[in-house]
């Protein structure tokens, strides 16, 4: 498995790009953690109501200057996931990463040749203290690898 992780200042920007591909049939909202709903037990399909699940977040902390978070998770193409699984994926990958406790959403995307799924979230919590970036990338990679192993995925560091 590949993570990709964003960091940028548009919140609206990451919903939109996948929104946008949510309302052009290549993508669909997945699941989500701590976010405002109309729809029982799934995130909203109105951007609106998603941009205000983070809102408090952001207000909290206006020092941050890339507070806006933005996860592509990329297993390989022979790695067939129902979507409970991926969505088990972008939950565990979460907590291992430190934004467990944080509102987020997960896209799947089938617009490439294998499906891969986005998580939009923030990387402030609710007091507006910046969750640590330190050692980022070396992390992932470590949650990567645990998780190929718990999800019986191919290994990504061999690809």
């Amino acid at each position: 498995m590949v993570a990709k992780i964003s960091h940028g200042m548009s919140l609206y920007g990451a919903l939109a790009y996948n929104y946008d591909k949510v309302a052009a049939g290549t993508a669909e909202i997945l699941s989500g953690s701590r976010m405002i709903s109309d729809r029982l037990g799934l995130p909203s399909e109105d951007i609106r109501l998603a941009l205000l699940s983070f809102e408090n977040y952001l207000l909290a902390n206006r020092n941050t200057e890339k507070p806006v978070l933005h996860i592509s998770l990329s297993p390989a193409p022979e790695d067939r996931l129902t979507d409970g699984r991926l969505a088990e994926l972008a939950e565990r990958y979460m907590q291992k990463m430190g934004y467990g406790n944080q509102p987020y959403i997960t896209y799947k995307h089938a617009d490439t040749h294998n499906t891969h799924i986005h998580i939009v979230s923030v990387c402030v919590d609710e007091q507006g203290k910046k969750i640590s970036d330190a050692y980022e990338h070396r992390r992932s990679m470590t949650a990567c690898r645990e998780l190929e192993v718990d999800f019986g995925l191919r290994n990504g560091a061999d690809a």
